[in-house]
């Protein structure tokens, strides 16, 4: 299986809330922190995990990263929703990624950090 891009992501979602049309809240702004709150939700339940079940699970027992995946599925499917609900497109999301990549290969985090915490 290739990779899927952002793009195939987001007509994916949309064709799940077309489906749940009336069912479920629709993907506007004023719905977004919904999308935001029920992603942390799912982050909590990857808490969950990790902290219940321990990395070398997540590894190791293929039940437990199986869930542990279906979390992070859960977690990008609400992600997916929230960039959709403030109209963010897949190419304005990867400039500002590829942006924002770019600008933290030129920092120096461990300056940063002592400066900030006033630590040398």
């Amino acid at each position: 299986m290739e990779d899927l891009t952002i793009a195939e992501l987001v007509a994916m979602q949309n064709a799940l809330q077309d489906k749940m049309k009336g069912k479920w809240l629709p993907i506007v702004p004023e719905n977004g922190h919904f999308s935001l709150l029920w992603m942390f939700e799912e982050m909590g339940e990857l808490v969950a995990i990790i902290k219940k079940r321990g990395s070398e699970a997540i590894m190791d027992d293929t039940d437990v990263r199986e869930s542990f995946i279906e979390e992070l599925s859960d977690v990008l499917m609400y992600y997916i929703d929230l960039i959709t609900c403030y109209g963010v497109s897949p190419a304005e999301l990867m400039t500002a990624y590829l942006a924002k990549h770019q600008k933290n290969m030129n920092r120096d985090f461990v300056t940063e950090h002592a400066e900030y915490t006033g630590k040398s």
